[in-house]
């Protein structure tokens, strides 16, 4: 038997599917909506589309030509702090109406899930000081878009539509349990962390040994919010159970960089 290989179209299929939800959403705005303010602190609307076309259009060069990206990226992190990357983002985006935006954006998008479409799942891509699976960067680019979306929709007080596609979202979390101890400066526990989250669909999804002391369980949706540390702890309807679950709630995080501060509650 050779090599098999592990073709990325279902997690582009839900990468698509999760860009289209949020352009349902911004498509229809009048231009003063884009440059209202969201929850995170100086980003409008805008900003928010403005970083996404900008992440997903270096994901497509990281796969096409990955030595310009590599060296683009060591350009960019000798000559400034880490921070200043996402401040680029959000440049273009300032400079240009939001027609051309959202134009851009559905450029970027389509052009790099049509170049993930043509990779192994096991295929590796590089990004900002380290090298992914292409299947999990597929992921990580869907986590970016549904967060960011996040903001938007709290902006704009509109409802969205939880889907299945939060599973992505939950399983870079658990995955990312040890990096969350890791930016925060803290030892990671021996023990691991039972999860177990209602889908929207009513399926059941489960992460850890089912024997474990810790546990936490309930709504996959406020459990991604966490996750995303787009809602605060008391804001979301979990059952948390035992020390390392309690530790690792509060400090949860799925993005690369920095720990991130979280959000204030809500009440």
């Amino acid at each position: 038997m050779g090599n098999m290989t592990v073709s990325m179209d279902p997690i582009c299929d839900d990468l698509l599917a999760e860009h289209a939800a949020l352009d349902l959403i911004v498509s229809p705005l009048p231009d003063d909506a884009w440059d209202q303010a969201t929850p995170a602190e100086g980003w409008s609307v805008s900003d928010q589309i403005s970083h996404l076309a900008y992440f997903d259009g270096a994901g497509q060069q990281a796969v096409d030509e990955p030595e310009a990206f590599r060296e683009g990226v060591r350009v960019l992190m000798e000559e400034s702090d880490p921070g200043q990357a996402v401040l680029v983002s959000v440049e273009k985006g300032r400079g240009i109406s939001p027609a051309q935006l959202l134009a851009w954006w559905r450029e970027a998008r389509t052009t790099m899930t049509a170049t993930f479409r043509q990779l192994d799942a096991k295929d590796r891509v590089p990004w900002y000081g380290l090298d992914m699976g292409a299947r999990s960067f597929a992921t990580a680019r869907l986590m970016e878009t549904w967060a960011h979306g996040q903001d938007i929709v709290d902006t704009l007080g509109v409802e969205r539509e939880a889907t299945d596609r939060l599973r992505h979202i939950a399983h870079i979390a658990n995955g990312a349990r040890p990096y969350s101890y890791l930016v925060n400066g803290l030892e990671l526990p021996a023990t691991g962390v039972r999860v177990e989250l209602v889908a929207p669909s009513g399926e059941l999804w489960t992460w850890g040994d089912e024997d474990a002391a810790d546990q936490i369980s309930g709504d996959a949706l406020d459990f991604c919010l966490l996750a995303i540390q787009r809602r605060h702890r008391d804001d979301v309807d979990l059952s948390i159970t035992g020390a390392g679950a309690e530790q690792w709630s509060s400090i949860m995080q799925t993005f690369a960089g920095p720990a991130g501060g979280g959000r204030a509650p809500l009440s």
